[in-house]
């Protein structure tokens, strides 16, 4: 019969051989195979076999060279090249045709045969990592032997990273402690190593040192730990740890990798940087202002910040500021504020001290003033001229609004000419820094026109009725404010609206009030204005509109001619189509048969000539003579 792949034939005293593999890899938990195979040339014949295994003296002694072949120093060395001994092995099985006896306690229904004779372990175990001897033989007597190792393994857990929690400095006179890597439960031990930024770190006198720790569990797996030390410089602060964890597969290198780690880096402060916030271009009174001032250390330093006064001397600001982040906050600025301020930096580490200065400026407006020429008092049809100046470092505009807020100008002049009583009383010069926006200020100007008081409503005439109780109504514009009375009794109630002043009087109807009216006077120390109200009984109010009645009674007249004009069209028409014979006279009513075939006349005769008279003079408001009005002719010709 012909050897598997991979098995090694042995010769034995006797012509029999026999092929194992020698070696064979089983995970912890799974099933372990072993295969035996022998070959006898002619006739010849066996009657069992007898498997063994190698007591753990040696075994022992191998795992304890495979953990110094992984680099940890406690392993002691072996010789990979076995030399069998007769008296270390214990009995396992014997196999006669397909039945195994004499089976060994500590293996008790875990051994099975496959169909090819193959003896198969199962559950296997970190112990069952022996060297199995297969021994055929043919009574006692012993033909021939081999022998496999059998590997068992456990896929170590991924790698676990703790980075050190108290991070670590470039001043640090020791290698400070960078972080600490576990991987647990793998058989055999795996190996272990460091990697920054991706690239394997190596053992470095007083730079770098990476102990390991092999610990074995109760469970028969192995643990391995191991702690980088290193020593860091500023550019550290940014970079990546991670740890890799090596072990053999299946005749394979293979590699877990654990998650990657920044740690803390501590530094002393090179640089420190100050500024203002906002941009100190675009500072204006009334901001609230930050002075920010940096340093590239790590921790942060001491911050401190000062002023420089009018007299050099650098007073302490550092009370208003907070001196851990390092920012010093201003609020509502104005133009003292301006100036040099400066952030002074300690590192308590060294003692060492860093500063920076920054300029100030606060753009501001001042000084705004509004000048009239003529100045006050201004009367009604006067002209004046306001003028707007201000100061500041920076460039002007000038705009004007009236008391509503509406533009009224530009330019840092107003001309106001015929000025009346209406005319805004209030304007403002608002004066804007372009280059700063938000930045403007505001004077404003009381134009004011004097003049003796001018009645602007009165509510006359007003229809009444006897015994009414009514309001009359009395409105003004003057300034200086004017004074109102009225020359009949009653309860008097006054508004005023900017230079407007209304005077409402509730009286009761009388006889005498009916027959002189009301008189509203409206006084002050320029002049007096009067306005007489003139009280109407309800009845004379209704004749008064007997004149539009018949101007309604005109309009109606006018419709019924235009109605007659169509009618007459309407019986032409027929008539050129034969329908309607018609007769011709000079002047006919339009009933009449003998109508002339080319003319329609239509003549409207008035009955009334005096009353046609009156409505039309009510109509259109002029005289027109009755004979004028006698006859109207409509001419319906085509």
């Amino acid at each position: 019969m012909g050897f598997p792949d991979g098995l090694c034939p042995t010769a034995a005293a006797s012509s029999l051989e026999v092929s194992m593999p020698a070696v064979v890899e089983a995970e912890i938990g799974g099933t372990a195979r072993i295969e035996c195979n022998f070959y006898t040339p002619g006739n010849g014949s066996y009657t069992s076999i007898s498997w063994f295994y190698v007591s753990a003296g040696l075994e022992e002694e191998r795992w304890a060279g495979a953990a110094a072949s992984r680099g940890f120093p406690s392993a002691k060395p072996w010789s990979l090249a076995l030399q069998m001994d007769r008296n270390n092995r214990v009995r396992l099985c014997r196999i006669a045709g397909s039945e195994i006896l004499e089976e060994n306690v500590d293996y008790k229904g875990r051994l099975s045969l496959g169909e090819d004779q193959a003896l198969s372990i199962s559950k296997v175990t970190v112990q069952d990592a022996r060297t199995f001897v297969c021994q055929v033989g043919e009574g006692s007597h012993i033909m021939g032997e081999n022998q496999t190792r059998l590997h068992v393994y456990k896929v170590p857990e991924a790698p676990e990273i703790v980075p050190s929690s108290g991070g670590a400095s470039v001043q640090s006179s020791e290698i400070p402690e960078i972080a600490r890597c576990v991987s647990r439960n793998s058989f055999p031990p795996p190996n272990i190593t460091w990697h920054k930024n991706g690239e394997q770190l190596q053992p470095e006198d007083n730079m770098v040192k990476m102990p390991f720790t092999l610990t074995r569990e109760s469970s028969g797996l192995y643990t391995v730990s191991s702690t980088l030390f290193a020593h860091v410089t500023r550019e550290d602060r940014n970079s990546l740890f991670h740890c890799s964890v090596h072990y053999w597969l299946r005749g394979q290198r293979r590699t877990a990798d654990s998650r990657r780690v920044n740690i803390t880096v501590f530094y002393p402060a090179e640089h420190v940087k100050l500024q203002v916030v906002p941009s100190s271009a675009l500072v204006k009174e009334g901001d609230d202002v930050q002075l920010v001032c940096e340093a590239d250390g790590n921790p942060a330093p001491v911050f401190s910040f000062f002023k420089r006064g009018l007299d050099d001397i650098w007073h302490d600001l550092s009370s208003l500021a907070d001196t851990n982040s390092g920012v010093l906050n201003l609020h509502d600025v104005n133009k003292s504020s301006s100036g040099l301020y400066r952030c002074q930096t300690l590192d308590l580490d060294d003692m060492r001290q860093l500063e920076k200065d920054v300029e100030l400026v606060v753009n501001y407006i001042e000084g705004v003033r509004v000048k009239m020429e003529p100045p006050s008092p201004l009367q009604e049809g006067d002209s004046v001229r306001l003028s707007c100046n201000a100061h500041s470092p920076l460039s002007l505009d000038y705009q004007w609004r009236d008391e509503k807020g509406r533009k009224v100008a530009e330019g840092n002049q107003l001309f106001l000419s015929n000025l009346t009583f209406e005319t805004s009383s209030n304007f403002s010069c608002k004066v804007m820094a372009p280059s700063v926006p938000g930045l403007e200020q505001s004077k404003q100007v009381a134009v004011a026109v004097q003049g003796k008081p001018r009645i602007v409503a009165i509510s006359s005439p007003l229809y009444v009725r006897q015994d009414e109780v009514v309001n009359l109504t009395c409105k003004a514009i003057a300034f200086p404010r004017p004074s109102v009375h009225w020359n009949v009794n009653g309860t008097a109630h006054e508004y005023v609206e900017n230079q407007h002043i209304a005077s409402n009087l509730t009286v009761r109807v009388n006889h005498d009030l009916l027959r002189a009216g009301a008189m509203c006077r409206v006084s002050n120390a320029l002049g007096v204005s009067e306005k007489h109200i003139q009280l109407l009984v309800e009845s004379i109010r209704k004749d008064q509109k007997i004149p539009q009645s018949k101007g309604v009674i005109i309009v109606a007249i006018i419709v019924c001619i235009l109605v007659v004009a169509v009618l007459g069209a309407v019986i032409y028409f027929l008539h050129k189509k034969g329908k309607i014979p018609c007769g011709r006279a000079g002047k006919q009513d339009i009933t009449r048969p003998e109508a002339h075939k080319d003319k329609i006349v239509v003549e409207v005769k008035s009955d009334k000539l005096s009353e046609e008279a009156g409505l039309l003079q009510g109509a259109n408001g002029e005289k027109r003579s009755a004979a004028d009005q006698s006859e109207k002719y409509i001419d319906l010709r085509n």
